[in-house]
């Protein structure tokens, strides 16, 4: 929870706010309440818009200070274009995150929000949730947060009036549920290294007991004892040992077979004795991107109470290396009992996964398969930071994860598989390697984790979208919290 907002749902009501926020539609439209409120003031909107140059266009604004009238130092009429009933979600979370930093920009403390245009209740769920994400900073760390863009510590009190409390009220629960699992998810890919290991990652997953889940938390010596011998090189040139976590939600029928979220946990990532270039790998303090939208799902799920049954599991390492560490040539065995030649340790996401993969599958007989992970480079390559990479056994499944990306705002593009790019990791000495060669380098990180995942209904999301992306409305920290959002869509979509 953002300790620095506080955001309340009310009913209409006059207010003396220092702050009023009045959202205007396109040809100057206001709602009744917003017009009652306007005509207090003795102006004329018409008017003073023209000479402002304002047009109610989306992200525009009009500050009107000292309104006669009205007992608040200014109005901030906030234009939302065209939103409207038929407009998605993902625009209206957009206009409450452009309204929440315009309010940072004038260091506001407190505001009054009036939402007095036709919209579900859903919508405006949406639209306070934009609030919340726009708001949202990672600034633990600062001893003066906000000094760098000349804004003060944002400590926002926040009312949104709207006509319905009661169904925007119970809206708002649900889509708050799924803020919160992304703030979950985005701090923790910004929480440095030093301070996120794989034990006080497993803690994380642990402390989700408190919204109902089951949570385990396995241990080197139970892996080694399960065959997990893929994700436990990984970890091998660490002094932080690893774990697998397992978090268990049964919020649906008793017996029902779960759905199965996996995530790559490599808490840092240095490539171990392939070791990466100094340039950049400070980034790779969020290759967790997988694990933390995991978290995240699981935690949103517990908290809006989802009728579903659900298991998400994450293997937690660290990527080191030293005297212990694996080898490029070693030849390692899975849990599955196929074996592995390693030909690039920096190539160790999918050695995780593969584990982590095959313990879901054969542990919960799961309905399908969902893994994240910041996989590949060559994913970025391909589509850069607006789309994830989706790829997939499984028609259904795709077009489920892609129907809910594009009414989440959390897009994913499906690219091909097939047994062209599977030959391509054959190796001479093992059952597979764990690299492919320059080309397809996705596809054929892809084709690895499809061996790990039998005839269950799969998708694997390579995330180029988990962190360091170009800033929007309702996301201006450097972890996205990228999945969070698009698994519970399809969760609600589909599955419950």
């Amino acid at each position: 929870m953002d300790q620095k907002l506080s955001l309340k749902i009310d009913g209409f009501a006059m207010t003396k706010a220092k702050q009023i926020c009045v959202l205007v539609a396109k040809d100057l439209a206001l709602g009744e309440e917003a017009d009652k409120l306007w005509q207090a003031t003795g102006q004329d909107l018409a008017t003073l818009a023209k000479a402002a140059n304002f047009e109610a266009k989306k992200s525009s604004f009009l500050n009107v200070f000292a309104p006669n009238g009205v007992d608040a130092d200014h109005i901030l009429m906030a234009g939302i274009g065209d939103l409207n009933a038929e407009t998605d979600i993902k625009d209206f979370a957009a206009a409450g995150g452009t309204l929440v930093n315009q309010l940072r920009a004038l260091k506001a403390e407190d505001a009054e929000i009036i939402f007095d245009i036709d919209a579900s209740a859903e919508q405006i769920a949406a639209f306070a949730a934009g609030i919340r994400l726009g708001h949202y900073r990672f600034d633990k760390y600062k001893t003066n947060p906000g000094k760098e863009d000349d804004l003060p510590p944002a400590k926002l009190k926040l009312v949104l009036q709207v006509a319905d409390k009661k169904a925007v009220s119970t809206a708002d629960k649900i889509r708050d549920a799924v803020t919160q699992g992304t703030i979950t998810a985005r701090n923790l890919v910004n929480e440095p290294s030093n301070v996120l290991g794989t034990a006080e990652f497993a803690q994380a997953a642990k402390d989700l007991e408190e919204h109902g889940l089951d949570v385990e938390v396995l241990d080197e010596k139970q892996m080694t004892k399960l065959g997990m011998g893929a994700l436990l090189a990984v970890g091998y040139g660490s002094r932080r040992p690893s774990h697998l976590a397992i978090m268990k939600w049964n919020g649906g029928k008793k017996g029902d077979a779960p759905i199965a979220f996996v995530g790559k946990g490599v808490v840092f990532d240095s490539g171990g004795l392939s070791i990466k270039p100094a340039g950049g790998m400070e980034d790779m303090k969020g290759d967790m991107g997988g694990a933390a939208a995991v978290t995240g799902i699981m935690k949103t799920l517990g908290m809006r109470k989802a009728k579903v049954n659900a298991v998400g599991v994450i293997g937690l390492v660290e990527n080191m290396p030293d005297g212990n560490a694996m080898r490029p040539s070693d030849i390692i065995t899975s849990m599955s009992g196929q074996t592995i030649e390693v030909l690039n340790t920096d190539a160790e996401g999918r050695l995780v996964l593969a584990d982590a993969l095959w313990y879901t599958k054969e542990t919960f007989k799961p309905k399908f398969m969902v893994n994240l992970a910041t996989l590949t480079g060559a994913n970025m390559v391909a589509l850069g930071d607006q789309y994830a990479g989706l790829f997939s056994n499984d028609d259904e499944l795709s077009q489920n994860l892609t129907q809910a990306g594009q009414k989440a705002g959390e897009r994913v593009w499906r690219m091909p598989m097939g047994p062209e790019y599977d030959k391509l990791i054959n190796s001479k000495f093992a059952d597979m390697k764990n690299i492919g060669g320059r080309w397809a380098g996705a596809i054929t990180a892809a084709q690895f984790l499809k061996r790990f995942v039998g005839d269950v209904p799969w998708a694997h999301i390579d995330l180029s979208t988990a962190m360091n992306v170009p800033a929007t409305p309702i996301c201006k920290s450097w972890g996205t919290g990228f999945g969070v959002a698009l698994l519970d869509q399809m969760v609600r979509d589909h599955y419950e």
